[in-house]
């Protein structure tokens, strides 16, 4: 067995040790931002619309700037990350994030406020490659699924905090308060993450065997299994060839993508347009998004017990049913019980697809680029979004808006269940 091999089996029998902690807590308070930071925005354009800072096209352009910024930010760690390393990729982002989420804080005009939305987004674009692709590498193998998962599950508890936080600031300060306090917590975390490790993983597929040793050698204190353990009781991930992973991970992640942000963007702009005033619209959205971690911590439980591929499947066809349902709710209470389920279930996906399937679709020499080109594409197909929405909005209601949210998902299930391999608890090379 050669030295890299040997590594890569020391590195799967290794348990959660006091560095993985480490790295865990660290990508969970990127995560938050994150998150935090799609209902920020949604906060922030229906406040700005509302209060003619913004016309109704011109938030539909802000939305946009930052899917676009998302776009070429998940291209840029990918490359960044697979080429000079996960820790680099990762510490820039965050300081392009922190520094421009409060420089749009100041912004004169909205179209100052788009521009720094649009450099801002970049920084985050890369927070979520990296994040969970960190996590994935770092994780003991056999509950790699629970703990790329339960960082998704953590970092949606930002979903219905930031609409609570928004709800009391923005009425009481402003719009430009909330984005502050966003930005000042990212350059804070910025500094926390100073001393980072690098991914052994990457390491050892860089040829930089004693790098990688010695980072594993901390991670081995808490060591749960023998090396002999590990040849036998670990399963092999199902291979299939890097462009029928890449094609999987672009569908299924551009479908949640889009999914997920149609939905919870204009959440409460919807509500808005429906005669509730912003401050109850922030307050029944943040009621919904109360589905977020729910969802996150169930797709974190189920799994690694059930496999990928039947919760992303299962989940996705419980998405269009609950996208068509919700279409034709009128009160307020069926629509906030249905909201609450259906984001419950968007969440599932997130912390299924994001965070846990994608990464481990790759290997580690194409695992960065994977789930940046699958991001990006993701991310370029939520900029038009907007446009489809308001489009929506201004020619019909939001009933078309849920029956696109119905079709893509059932494409997904399809791709999935017929295209995807199942990865669970498999080694990842």
């Amino acid at each position: 067995m050669d030295n890299a091999a040997t590594l890569r089996l020391r590195m799967d029998a290794t348990g959660a040790s006091p560095l993985f902690y480490k790295v865990f807590v660290l990508v969970a308070a990127g995560m938050i931002l994150d998150a935090a930071d799609v209902y920020l925005a949604s906060a922030v354009n229906t406040t700005i619309i509302q209060t003619k800072f913004a016309t109704l096209g011109q938030g539909s352009i802000f939305l946009s700037s930052g899917f676009l910024g998302l776009f070429f930010g998940s291209l840029l760690a990918g490359f960044i990350g697979d080429r000079f390393g996960r820790r680099q990729a990762y510490q820039i982002n965050l300081l392009i994030f922190g520094g421009f989420t409060l420089l749009a804080a100041f912004s004169g005009n909205v179209w100052w406020l788009i521009a720094f939305r649009f450099i801002a987004a970049i920084g985050l674009g890369a927070e979520i490659v990296t994040g969970f692709s960190f996590i994935n590498e770092f994780a003991p193998v056999k509950t790699r699924g629970r703990w790329s998962a339960s960082v998704s599950m953590i970092a949606n508890c930002a979903a219905p905090l930031t609409l609570l936080l928004a709800s009391f600031i923005i009425p009481n300060y402003s719009w430009r308060t909330l984005m502050a306090m966003v930005g000042v917590a990212a350059l804070i975390l910025w500094v926390m993450r100073h001393n980072f490790p690098e991914s052994p993983r990457w390491l050892i597929s860089q040829g930089r065997y004693d790098e990688a040793e010695a980072i594993i050698e901390q991670m081995e204190v808490a060591r749960q299994q023998k090396l002999e353990d590990a040849k036998e009781d670990l399963a092999i991930a199902q291979k299939v060839s890097p462009g029928r992973a890449l094609a999987v991970a672009i569908v299924a992640v551009s479908a949640i993508n889009l999914i997920q942000y149609t939905f919870t963007s204009w959440m409460p702009t919807l509500l808005v347009r429906q005669g509730i005033q912003v401050v109850h619209s922030l307050s029944f959205s943040a009621v919904m998004l109360a589905g977020a971690p729910i969802g996150a911590l169930t797709g974190a439980i189920l799994v690694d017990h059930l496999g990928r591929k039947k919760v992303i499947v299962s989940a996705f066809i419980a998405a269009a049913i609950l996208g068509m349902i919700y279409a034709y709710q009128r009160e307020v209470t069926p629509i906030l019980i249905v909201g609450f389920i259906l984001v419950t279930v968007i969440y599932i996906l997130m912390a299924s697809i994001v965070s846990v399937y994608m990464p481990e679709l790759f290997r580690t020499d194409f695992r960065f680029r994977g789930t940046g080109i699958a991001n990006a594409v993701a991310k370029i197909l939520t900029v038009f979004t907007p446009y489809m929405a308001a489009w929506a909005l201004a020619r019909f209601n939001a009933n078309l808006i849920f029956i696109v949210i119905a079709g893509i998902a059932l494409i997904a299930a399809v791709t999935v269940a017929f295209m995807g391999p199942e990865t669970k608890q498999g080694r990842i090379d």
